[in-house]
């Protein structure tokens, strides 16, 4: 199973990954950090829901135009057909957004008398155990989870465990949790179909997108959103767990179903760009939360979606692996980690409520009051050993990537403080400048001609390619030297990879996507535009069928690898591409 051939739903509830075989092989309910329903894609018992073709001859899958709503068409030697998978999200009639909790399967014949399979096989999460069922009139009842699941279907029920059959007419089949369709099913399907699609098509609408690449950023832009959380504003880092990161992966396997708020902030930052800025908003809620439960203001990595911090890390030892590696992980000791780098991110994500008098409402006592501690924390842990961006299992040592960010945040405090509390303003411009000039003595390699990983080393770390995008001052081209090694010095077929040094799995076999869109951006920071247009059209390539992108890629073999779709790899594109192309005003 290529991670090429998947598609993503959602509604911003909880997600599903779809097959070209019509397979629902991954998803977690009732929400992104849940136990898997549908996990085929980690073992074969994992789990699935099958609508596709008798003889198991994959699709062509494409989304309709500008939306998260799917298609999947099937060729047979009896016919042609199609299903189109989604998960209802639309405006309710009482304002806001209806989102349940439900998967929506609609089967189109469009030619011939195709033979249809359909199969629901769910799983009692990570047991791999079937549930108990009762079947109805045209319901199948699934016990044994937290709450029932309950698939409501015209197909007769006796089909359901794979038997196949004739597809004459549309039919329709709803999955949801906890609480079963109260209206009749083929005009609920209808209904939330056109809803559904109304909704994302609305909401493209109001992305900003540039005049090129604008089908790659829309793709880009509606992946994203799916990995918002609406119940908290919380943002997670990707819909799966333990995907490895290359083949022979040596370990490196990890669960990124939750909250990390470095990635959080990146998403948001993209988000901007588009135009959008409620999840911000949300997302800004969720962080005053996490902030209240700590008075020193001890952020961890991570959270649940749910704001809670209970990730203990362990492994699935009776579970295959995708594509035979192991181990399966479930949670994630990241974090127990020290990174302080994200004291700076979140500064970055909420400065924009200060600076940028459109969102003026958004403004409080409260959340000037945590970005001010925020900083303090930030200029207090600049300098400390960490575990950093990339999250070393290795004994720990003081990360440039990370005083780099406390730099930022009180660069930008100090922009804030200009205007809402001058009284600390030149405090926080003397906190930045010597954060600056410790980076400048501590974190740069005359031999390499870069800065470095970390505090007198010499290892290159692709994360620096953020200076020029975030305006850190240099001397002596310092900063645009740093982009040259490290293109040079991490590059490989077009495509970076963070480091090249041993982490405690080994050297990483793979590039890691973002970095070569940072790359792009960072050159078209310092001037060489035509360059980086270059390299990132030379990226696109790729892009699943779908316009997907994981975390990873195999240079030699071009295949993705990583957890899947990934939001950094996205929000890495979505910059790119506004950092390459021209603006309407220069083609208008």
């Amino acid at each position: 199973m290529l991670l090429e051939d998947l598609g993503l739903i959602g509604n911003c509830q909880f997600s599903a990954l779809v097959s070209r075989t019509g397979s629902i092989v991954w998803s977690c309910l009732p929400r992104f950090d849940s136990e898997p329903v549908f996990a085929r894609l980690l073992d074969p018992d994992g789990g699935e829901l099958v609508v596709g073709a008798a003889g198991g001859e994959p699709g062509a899958q494409a989304y309709l135009p500008n939306t998260n709503v799917l298609s999947t068409t099937f060729q047979t030697k009896d016919g042609r057909f199609r299903v189109i998978d989604f998960a209802p999200r639309y405006q309710a009639s009482a304002g806001g957004y209806e989102r349940p909790t439900r998967i929506v399967r609609i089967l189109d014949p469009l030619e011939g008398a195709p033979r249809v399979e359909v199969r629901c096989a769910p799983r009692l999460g990570w047991s791999k155990r079937p549930p108990g069922r009762h079947l109805a009139s045209g319901r199948v009842t699934y016990h044994g989870f937290e709450a029932p699941l309950f698939v409501d279907t015209d197909i007769p029920l006796s089909y359901l465990d794979g038997e196949s059959f004739t597809l004459t007419e549309p039919r329709h089949l709803v999955l949801s949790w906890g609480a079963p369709l109260d209206e009749p099913l083929a005009p609920y399907a209808r209904r939330t179909r056109e809803a559904t699609t109304a909704y994302w098509q609305r909401w493209v609408k109001h992305c900003n997108v540039p005049p090129l690449y604008q089908q790659e950023v829309i793709r880009s832009a509606l992946a994203l959103k799916l990995h918002c959380f609406e119940d908290t504003g919380a943002i997670v880092a990707a819909m799966t767990t333990s995907l490895p990161e290359a083949p022979g992966g040596a370990g490196r396997t990890w669960d990124y179903r939750y909250c990390w708020l470095r990635d959080a902030y990146y998403v948001l930052s993209a988000l901007r760009l588009l135009g959008h800025f409620e999840e911000r908003e949300r997302f800004t809620q969720f962080l005053l939360d996490i902030a209240g439960r700590t008075a020193e203001l001890d952020l961890a990595p991570l959270y649940r979606v749910d704001g809670s911090s209970d990730l203990g890390e362990s492994t699935m030892a009776e579970w295959a692996g995708y594509a035979g590696e192991k181990p399966v992980r479930v949670g994630n000791a990241a974090a127990l980690h020290h990174q302080f780098d994200v004291f700076g991110e979140m500064v970055l994500a909420l400065t924009p409520i200060y600076l940028d008098d459109r969102f003026c409402e958004e403004r409080s006592r409260q959340t000037l009051d945590l970005i001010e501690r925020l900083t303090r924390k930030a200029i207090a842990v600049a300098g400390r050993p960490d575990a950093g961006i990339w999250e070393y299992r290795t004994a720990w040592q003081p990360q440039t990537f990370s005083s780099l960010m406390c730099w930022a945040a009180a660069d930008r405090m100090a922009m804030v403080a200009h205007r809402h509390r001058p009284a600390i303003a030149e405090e926080m411009r003397a906190a930045a400048e010597r954060l600056r000039r410790e980076i400048v003595d501590r974190a740069f390699s005359p031999r390499l001609g870069s800065f470095v990983s970390m505090y007198g080393g010499e290892d290159l770390d692709a994360a620096l390619l953020q200076m020029p995008i975030l305006r850190f001052p240099g001397e002596d081209q310092h900063v645009a030297r740093t982009v040259d090694a490290i293109g040079h010095g991490l590059g490989e077929g077009g495509w970076l990879y963070r480091y090249r040094t041993d982490d405690g799995f080994g050297r990483p076999e793979v590039a890691f996507v973002i970095c070569t869109f940072w790359y792009v951006e960072a050159l078209a920071r310092v001037g060489r535009t035509d360059e980086a247009r270059a390299i990132f059209e030379r990226t696109l390539r790729a892009l699943s069928p779908l316009g997907l992108l994981s975390e990873d890629l195999h240079v030699k073999s071009g295949r993705l690898w990583g957890n899947f779709p990934q939001a950094y790899s996205h929000v890495g594109l979505i910059h790119a591409a506004f950092a390459v192309a021209p603006r309407w005003l220069e083609i208008l």
